[in-house]
């Protein structure tokens, strides 16, 4: 059972926002955004920084659905679905299978990949260090770019100071065209290319003002356009997404998209790509919000 509920129906809207990942600050920036676009829209909301004791804050506001702001552990990665799933009450984006997913960027790859998409190459990492250069380093769950590293040497890597406590991936390095792709309830957006100035678009070059360029659309060929949000439909289809995913991919020189991962909260944030894809095809931030929570649902519906 799916139970879907309508902003226009709902009494009360928690966004939820700030958390206990790395991408605290951005979460919290991300849901104030929110906040005000619901609020100038007449949307009865209110904010929810959760911090301790997520459960008896979210029950004790008595909010009809949730608005999740939330980026990273614990916001993205199925937890605090699964808890407004027990909850009964509604939230935006994707569900708890879906969420746990795509934090995971190594199940995720393989799922991709089995579907028939292309994904960047895998390289094992030994005792000694990844068994060939250049290479991407990445931890496994987290978003946001969080702990992404080009290592281009050995001399890279030993001076890496990598949390041991951390699952990490390499990647051999995609030369292209780097694409964001949203895809708004289903419907592929026009794609975002970012040309970060530093060549890596890190946590940065991502939240940095300046310090990325944005072309909407992306500069490539309208048929390379059309088959990268075609992919991208496809990616959020069989990944079980839903709300407003957004899927990262890199166009190589022989017009292969290659994907990266796929977002299930993306940041709505002044350099945010979501908000920059929804503008190109005339949804403005207040719009965007609102379909977004338009789209609010329960997995499993009402406990009886």
């Amino acid at each position: 059972m799916n139970e879907r509920i309508h902003h226009s129906r709902a009494k009360k809207v928690a966004v939820l926002m700030g958390g206990r990942s790395a991408e605290r600050d951005i979460s919290l920036q991300s849901g104030h955004a929110v906040l005000a676009a619901l609020k100038s829209a007449g949307v009865n909301s209110i904010a929810i920084d959760l911090q301790a004791d997520w459960a008896s804050h979210i029950h004790n506001a008595a909010v009809d659905v949730a608005f999740i702001a939330l980026h990273g552990t614990w916001g993205e990665d199925g937890c605090i679905q699964g808890l407004l799933e027990t909850m009964d009450v509604p939230y935006t984006g994707s569900g708890v299978a879906a969420s746990a997913l795509c934090m995971n960027k190594v199940r995720t790859k393989q799922l991709l990949q089995h579907a028939g998409l292309t994904v960047p190459v895998d390289i094992t990492i030994n005792h000694d260090g990844p068994i060939r250069y250049p290479v991407f380093i990445k931890p496994v769950d987290e978003g946001s770019s969080v702990g992404l590293h080009q290592v281009n040497n050995v001399h890279d890597w030993q001076a890496l100071q990598l949390d041991q406590t951390r699952q990490w991936m390499a990647e051999m390095p995609v030369k292209g065209v780097e694409v964001a792709v949203s895809v708004l309830n289903g419907t592929a957006l026009m794609p975002v290319e970012v040309n970060p100035i530093s060549g890596v678009y890190d946590f940065a070059s991502k939240y940095t003002q300046g310090a990325t360029e944005y072309f909407c659309p992306a500069r490539l060929p309208a048929e390379m356009l059309r088959l990268c949000m075609q992919q991208a439909e496809h990616a959020v289809q069989i990944t079980g997404c839903k709300g407003a995913p957004r899927v990262d991919m890199i166009v190589g020189d022989g017009g292969v998209p290659s994907l990266l991962e796929v977002n299930t909260i993306p940041g709505m944030t002044e350099t945010s790509l979501l908000p920059k894809a929804a503008a190109a095809a005339g949804i403005d931030f207040q719009q965007l919000c609102l379909k977004i929570l338009g789209s609010a649902s329960l997995e499993h519906g009402a406990l009886q």
